[in-house]
């Protein structure tokens, strides 16, 4: 029992610290210490009995693990974004979009150019690095509230498109482990959830930024933000093709490298970038050092979220609530959303909660006769959303490293699309099942 208050009580702790926007280096490790301490944690692994965990032991096994899974990553996704910027093919592209589309689909434009990358299995992180500075140039040439950029590019990445049949994404790849499903799974209550999730959260998100342009809020410029007067840009089509070059090397070599595809296919956006908009280039160095810099930043931010997640984990509480979650009684469907939600917002993360929930639910519900592919997508969908509370690494990284937002501002509307709709989704995917 004092094992699953504390865990609670440092999740509670952790989210509103990092609410109050305390720096996550240190209140990550102070909020797994309480979690530590009250589950009767050594210290230090030369204090802890054999077997037995530590805190530092099992918070750093958490850090270095995804920093050691990500690193690459979001380094060339930073310098990727970096390069799109200071050569200014991201503007480029922005310009073409409201001159072809109007200033008034600036915030679906955003929109569709993360589902499209995520869909093709650009990594969540990576998107949000890419596609930031282009939603800059829309929501400046649109002048919307640039508090709404992390919540449009979470929304276009991490909701319809995420775990949707087809998609590449983890989240949508881990129940076939466990179910003998294929990533296509269910397809048909799937597209009409990811329908219903679009339709719904581009109203919601459209109607929250009409209200906030309304009531006088407007595009507020800062010292950071790419300089775009009096300078040449490229074509619209040096642009596009280093994003395009992104998606396809990353769809082409997904099969053959899993994730390290994004490595190769990052690599080559740079490149691409580089050799078609040299000449337009600004202030290189300076962009790649600011690149290298604040990709350091995000997955240290992450990273240390991911060690909380580590430590929380080991303890007894967390091993109860697994239990309890996964014993459910009722519709197994229901059980089984309710289970990997709530893991999924324990630790964070959608895989996580899919990959500690399905080991468990998979046999035990199988054995019942519940279809496979029904729990596959129930599963995936219920994933994304309590995973998105303030704790998690990527709405850390995308509203506070990638955006430089405050959780006051952005989160509201972020909370809104990544955690509402996607449950919404959830519940519509259980009644279609049911039918």
């Amino acid at each position: 029992m004092l094992s699953l208050f504390g865990l609670l009580l440092g999740l509670a702790l952790l989210i509103w610290l990092t609410m109050r926007g305390t720096e996550l280096l240190i209140a990550a490790p102070l909020c797994a210490l309480l979690v530590a301490a009250l589950s009767g944690f050594a210290m230090f692994p030369q204090l802890a009995g054999p077997e037995a965990p530590s805190f530092t032991a099992s918070y750093m096994q958490g850090f270095v693990d995804f920093v050691q899974s990500w690193f690459f990553m979001f380094l060339l996704g930073s310098l990727f974004g970096k390069m799109m910027e200071c050569t200014g093919a991201a503007d480029s592209v922005a310009n073409w979009i409201v001159a072809k589309l109007g200033a008034k689909h600036a915030v679906g434009a955003v929109v569709l150019a993360c589902a499209v990358l995520t869909y093709g299995g650009v990594s969540l992180f990576v998107v949000a690095f890419s596609v930031y500075p282009m939603a800059v140039s829309l929501f400046r040439r649109a002048d919307l509230p640039r508090r709404f950029i992390p919540s449009t590019i979470a929304f276009g990445s991490v909701t319809f498109t995420m775990t949707s049949a087809g998609s590449p994404e983890i989240q949508n790849w881990i129940p076939m482990r466990y179910l003998g499903t294929t990533p296509y799974a269910a397809w048909e209550v799937s597209l009409v959830v990811a329908i219903f999730m679009l339709v719904l959260g581009q109203w919601w998100l459209m109607r929250m930024v009409r209200k906030a342009s309304v009531a006088g809020e407007r595009f507020d410029g800062r010292a950071s933000d790419p300089e775009i007067h009096d300078r040449d840009m490229p074509a619209v089509w040096r642009g596009l093709l280093p994003l395009a070059i992104v998606l396809v090397v990353s769809f082409v070599l997904h099969g053959r490298l899993a994730e390290s595809a994004l490595i190769v296919a990052l690599g080559s956006g740079v490149l691409a970038a580089l050799v078609l908009n040299w000449r337009y280039a600004h202030r290189l160095p300076a962009a790649m050092s600011a690149g290298a810099v604040g990709a350091l930043i995000a997955i240290a931010n992450t990273a240390a979220v991911v060690g909380f997640g580590g430590v929380a984990k080991l303890t007894d509480g967390f091993q109860a609530a697994v239990t309890a979650m996964t014993s459910l009684p009722g519709s197994p469907l229901i059980g089984a959303a309710i289970a990997v939600s709530v893991i999924a917002g324990l630790t964070g993360s959608a895989s996580g909660g899919q990959t500690i929930a399905l080991p468990l639910l998979a046999p035990h519900y199988l054995d019942q006769g519940v279809d496979p592919e029904a729990l596959h997508r129930v599963v995936a969908i219920s994933s994304g959303g309590l995973d998105s509370l303030p704790h998690n690494g990527y709405v850390v990284t995308t509203i506070r490293a990638i955006c430089n937002e405050s959780y006051a501002a952005a989160y509201p509307s972020f909370a809104a699309l990544t955690v509402i709709v996607p449950v919404l989704g959830t519940a519509l995917a259980v009644a279609l099942f049911s039918l």
